[in-house]
């Protein structure tokens, strides 16, 4: 086991020492992002995630959702391109190769799958399309369904040295670890990351592999949200497509995403906003840091 340092609180001071990439040209200097998500019942889950990493920086958006979503989708987010991907009979996202699924995740930065998936095989399928698509560069963000994907295959990223970011929620990390978590989820966070060899933001509490550890502390009851987990991985892909590294990412990501609630509190109170009205805020707050 690593020797794992004290956790680091994310302040704005923390994260002025710690810039994040700015760059410059074209939108291809920033990244593609593909999301893959988003069942034929849950399409906004993508158009969160997508948003969300285009307001983060990330230059082309791409996502890839349940086929009867597609042309919807495509309107409501008019500057990403959408591909549909078969459906199960019950409006899962099927896991069978798609040939323009894997074109699109070889050519991606970033592919961040989970948003809106609500089949644990079928993402698994999905993963194995997306791991032999993409090469040791592409940064992987797994959220939702992809973690319990992955807690049913626990060696699926063993010797894939690609930078990789995990970001559970409670329910998703008891099925990673096994057990419950306990009360201390600086702990619990790094025990995820040594075992799965990634990056893992877990409510705020962020490890590395080789023991590093951050927790963000900004973060109100207000983010317990529906649709907040998918704003949170969308920011943290847009992160990773403009050059930031996957802890960098994940604390800048972290703050922004808490920070971006705290921003609505004035207009909506603690408990009032909605993950969309999220979106607005995150430039604001990533470039006031």
């Amino acid at each position: 086991m690593p020797n794992r340092s004290e956790p680091r609180v994310i302040t704005p001071a923390l994260l002025r020492d710690w810039a994040l990439p700015v760059p410059e040209g074209g939108k291809e200097a920033r990244g593609t992002v593909l999301v893959v998500g988003g069942s034929r019942f849950t399409p906004g889950a993508v158009l969160l995630a997508g948003v969300a990493a285009l307001r983060a920086g990330a230059g082309v958006l791409q996502l890839a959702a349940a086929e009867s979503t597609a042309a919807a989708l495509s309107i409501a987010v008019p500057e990403a391109l959408v591909v549909g991907l078969p459906e199960t009979a019950d409006g899962a996202v099927a896991g069978r190769r798609h040939d323009r699924l894997v074109e699109l995740a070889g050519e991606a930065d970033v592919v961040a799958v989970g948003p809106g998936l609500n089949d644990v095989d079928q993402t698994r399928d999905l993963l194995d399309q997306i791991l032999d698509a993409t090469g040791p560069d592409t940064a992987l963000v797994l959220d939702a369904y992809a973690l319990g994907a992955l807690s049913h295959a626990p060696d699926l990223l063993v010797g894939a040295d690609r930078p990789v970011v995990l970001t559970p929620n409670l329910t998703e990390a008891r099925h990673l670890l096994g057990h419950e978590p306990g009360p201390d989820l600086d702990a619990e966070a790094a025990r995820l990351a040594e075992r799965y060899r990634a990056v893992v933001s877990l409510y705020g509490h962020i490890a590395t592999a080789d023991g590093q550890r951050w927790r963000e502390e900004s973060g109100d009851a207000g983010l317990g949200t529906s649709g907040s987990g998918d704003v949170r991985a969308g920011i943290l892909a847009g992160l990773l497509s403009r050059g930031a590294g996957p802890a960098q990412a994940a604390c800048w990501a972290a703050y922004a995403h808490a920070v971006s609630g705290q921003r609505l509190v004035p207009r909506y109170g603690r408990i009032g906003f909605l993950a969309r009205e999220l979106l607005d805020e995150v430039p604001h707050t990533l470039a006031t840091v």
